[in-house]
């Protein structure tokens, strides 16, 4: 199989590494970070510039028509940069649900602002007790009339605190966790009944708890038949996931480029630290477990178009296993070689091994997804 980038890639993965290499330095960072929203809004409008937002949106609603490798390209140079910027909610998350999702005349609504950089968007799915639990909503959307009425409230909402508008799921019909009677809606962060709470999370990026007492949205609002939606939620997760184990292979890229570098220039008893053997054993070590991690992330990318659910799930699942596995490898070997140094806030590895600890969190851990893969038989059906 050719893993190859075309010459397209190429030209797309040059220029974000330049614009990334441009404008993400370690200090622009931290600035970045102390503004309002938590990420650089001048250079939010650079991506659109470049068609990042834009990427995998038909040409037809104002993109570029990428695919799953252009999206693992983009996310591969953020997990590099340490980027603090919502492309996951925004374009990974709120734009795949209405790709696949949305009537045409949502996503001839949305998706040009998206890929503008104008509308920004944000995933409420998670809630406090629902934990990994991809089905467990108990938001509530109950008929009224015409309208749908929703109430509840959602944890750990990506970016929430600078959304333009929602996308929320509620349930129409069921219990608790049951897959059937999920819907999804459109709903404007200025709506009344809608408050949020921002605040920054552990790896620097902002997220927010919303609480949505007696909101009404008309039925346009919904994305898809209500109840429906569970399929679609999932879908567009698995395509998340797969955007984030890209990106922890960048973050892994860059630990472990650090780490060998600063072992060739700390010097101690008269030599640089590189040429102690069991050192140079960690390195490679930290080595193996990257090249272990790309090729499961490689694999979560080729993934992501597959229309066999189950297939597609239980293989993006393996491949979050690998990704925390090998995260918490190379994180821990970067800080210890780099001894007290690789846990301050003035040098970057810590800041990798913290973005690379919320990336296992994020849509399930390790432990949790092993477990996905044994309840779907294994990775490779046994013959």
């Amino acid at each position: 199989m050719d893993f190859e980038l075309s010459e397209e890639q190429r030209l797309l993965k040059d220029s974000v590494e330049r614009l990334l290499a441009d404008h993400y330095e370690f200090e622009a960072r931290k600035t970045y970070m102390e503004a309002p929203e938590g990420f650089g809004r001048k250079l939010w409008a650079k991506y659109a510039e470049l068609g990042l937002l834009g990427l995998p949106f038909e040409e037809r609603f104002g993109g570029f028509g990428g695919g799953p490798v252009e999206t693992m390209i983009v996310a591969e140079a953020f997990g590099r940069a340490l980027a603090l910027e919502p492309f996951l909610a925004t374009v990974v998350l709120g734009g795949g649900l209405l790709r696949h999702g949305g009537s045409d005349e949502q996503r001839a609504a949305l998706l040009p602002k998206i890929g503008d950089g104008s509308l920004l968007l944000a995933f409420a799915h998670s809630e406090r007790q629902s934990r990994y639990h991809l089905a467990d909503v108990a938001t509530s959307a109950r008929r009224d009339g015409s309208r749908f009425v929703l109430d509840g409230a959602k944890t750990l909402v990506l970016h929430g605190d600078s959304a333009d508008e929602f996308l929320v799921s509620a349930r129409v019909s069921g219990d608790r966790r049951d897959p059937q009677g999920i819907g999804l809606f459109l709903v404007d962060a200025a709506a009344a009944g809608v408050s949020r709470r921002g605040y920054q999370t552990i790896d620097g990026r902002r997220a927010a708890e919303l609480t949505l007492a007696k909101v009404a949205v008309e039925p346009e609002a919904a994305i898809g038949k209500p109840g429906d939606a569970f399929a679609l939620i999932r879908r567009v997760v698995d395509e998340a996931i797969a955007a984030l184990c890209a990106e922890a292979v960048g973050a892994m890229a860059a630990m472990h480029e650090l780490t060998v570098e600063y072992l060739k220039t700390r010097r101690q008893f008269g030599v640089p630290i590189g040429t102690f053997q069991v050192l140079q054993h960690r390195a490679v070590d930290m080595l193996i477990a990257l090249e272990q991690a790309r090729s499961m992330a490689m694999l979560a990318t080729m993934m992501v178009a597959e229309e066999n659910e189950a297939q597609r799930h239980k293989t993006i699942a393996a491949a979050k296993v690998q990704i925390g596995r090998s995260s918490r490898l190379v994180g821990q070997q970067a800080v210890q070689l780099h001894g007290g140094i690789g846990m301050t806030m003035e040098y970057k590895v810590g800041h990798y091994f913290k973005r690379v600890t919320a990336i296992d969190a994020m849509f399930g851990d390790a432990d949790h997804h092993l477990g996905e893969v044994g309840r779907a038989g294994g990775l490779v059906e046994a013959k």
